[in-house]
């Protein structure tokens, strides 16, 4: 447990420096006066809560200090430790039982999808499920390429096309291969989509009904890779992905080489969407189920 809260920590140190790194000298024993308040809202946007977000909780703040008669900044801390606790949900336990589970894996390019694939692919393996990979992404010959280095690395089948295929049908050819072969989690790589480019999400959409047709009840979970770097313009891609492909979680990929993972707080409140897994360092086992609890000490450097 130890060396996973380490983990966190060292994964979130940039946005905990950069951010919250005057927190302390901030909220020392002086008096609540405006300039507090104005200070600790200069600090959350800097941290990429977002404008909302980051006026929801001052204004929770606020009330919750004239309710209990607070007068010194020092008292603040654990108030505001609380506040943003509360604003991330629990991740879903996540529920394997259609075989094969087929999830779609969406995003951006240099969102770190490719990636963030095979370290699932490692991580299921070693929960002893058996997994096989669809290539998709016919449009770039790398992302093919890189796939199959990394099933060779971890001997797991990769079923692709040709370059410039019709990365539907790679996606129904990898579900039925998984289906003869009783393959318990199929992880389908899709093409990274500008969000606004209308064309490409189009064809996304159609990758989308084709795995349905392929396999009744599928894709059985949609998963958009966001790259933590980009900050607020990750909120962007999040929403054309969720209206386009109904995406059920989200994956925060190079945390470690963020100053603004204070993004996650407006996922939650203006998207609704869970935070499956967060990506802390290159290594497969850094990329890590998310912890509410964890990532609040991380980013506020407890």
């Amino acid at each position: 447990m130890a060396e996973l809260l380490t983990r966190w920590r060292d994964g979130l140190s940039k946005t905990s420096r950069s951010a919250f790194g005057r927190l302390a000298g901030l909220l020392g024993a002086t008096e609540i006066k405006q300039d507090i308040w104005d200070e600790l809202e200069a600090l959350l946007i800097q941290a990429d809560l977002g404008i909302e977000t980051t006026a929801d909780v001052i204004s929770s703040l606020q009330r919750l200090v004239r309710d209990r008669g607070l007068t010194r900044s020092d008292q603040l801390g654990a108030l505001l430790k609380a506040d943003l606790r509360s604003r991330l949900t629990t991740p879903p336990v996540l529920d394997f039982s259609a075989k094969p589970f087929v999830i779609l894996m969406v995003g951006v390019n240099g969102s770190g999808k490719t990636t963030t694939i095979a370290k699932l692919g490692q991580r299921f393996m070693a929960e002893g499920k058996s997994v096989l990979f669809g290539a998709a992404d016919t449009f770039r010959a790398a992302a093919m390429d890189q796939l199959q280095v990394w099933g060779n690395r971890l001997k797991v089948e990769v079923v692709a096309g040709a370059p410039e295929s019709d990365p539907g049908a790679v996606a129904f050819n990898a579900i039925q291969a998984g289906v003869a072969r009783k393959i318990d989690i199929i992880l389908i790589d899709t093409a990274g989509r500008l969000h606004t480019r209308f064309n490409l999400m189009e064809e996304l959409k159609k990758v989308y009904r084709v795995v349905g047709k392929a396999l009744d009840g599928a894709p059985h979970a949609v998963w958009l890779v966001l790259d933590a770097t980009t900050g607020q313009n990750a909120l962007q891609q999040a929403r054309a992905f969720k209206d386009a492909v109904k995406v059920s979680g989200v994956i925060l990929s190079k945390l470690d080489s963020s100053a603004r993972g204070g993004m996650a707080f407006a996922i939650q409140r203006e998207l609704g969407l869970p935070i499956l897994f967060a990506g802390l360092g290159e290594k497969p086992e850094d990329l890590q189920p998310f912890d509410a609890d964890a990532f609040v000490d991380g980013i506020l450097g407890s």
